[in-house]
């Protein structure tokens, strides 16, 4: 199995989701996990204690184990993180323009069959989860 399987199947099992996970080429596997709530330092030491058991009857090499929250500006990959922060503030880059523009800053309206729904400026643009290049939480401090 590769990593990525190992991680979907074994997380949700701890409560946990996958956001992202990359393996440097220093080896060290740096993995990315959430949940509702927000995560502990008790969880990343039940993940990292338990990946590792894993890791090691899987083979998989690797040289450090850092398990990390995604932060504050967490990364959205999925239909589902579209859906799950909808309201929220967001930064998303395009690959290819929409009406010549491939930044966007808005709120996240929602996603369905794909397509995310983000408004800004008074307007809103559908933006094809297929077209984008990288979307992150946008955190707002209210003082």
């Amino acid at each position: 199995m590769d990593i990525q399987t190992i991680l979907e199947k074994t997380l949700p099992g701890l409560g946990c989701e996958l956001v992202d996970f990359e393996l440097t080429a220093q080896g060290t596997l740096r993995v990315f996990i959430d949940k509702e709530g927000g995560i502990t330092v008790e969880d990343c030491a039940t993940v990292s204690n338990h990946l590792s058991r894993v890791f090691m009857v899987e083979d998989i090499d690797y040289k450090n184990l850092e398990i990390s929250s995604p932060g504050l500006d967490r990364p959205l990959k999925k239909a589902a993180d579209f859906v799950r922060f909808a309201g929220q503030q967001a930064k998303i880059k395009t690959r290819l323009p929409i009406d010549g523009q491939k930044n966007f800053i808005g709120k996240i309206e929602g996603c369905e069959n794909d397509t995310v729904a983000v408004s800004f400026d008074g307007k809103t643009v559908q933006i094809g989860l297929d077209n984008i290049d990288k979307a992150r939480l946008r955190p707002e401090f209210k003082f």
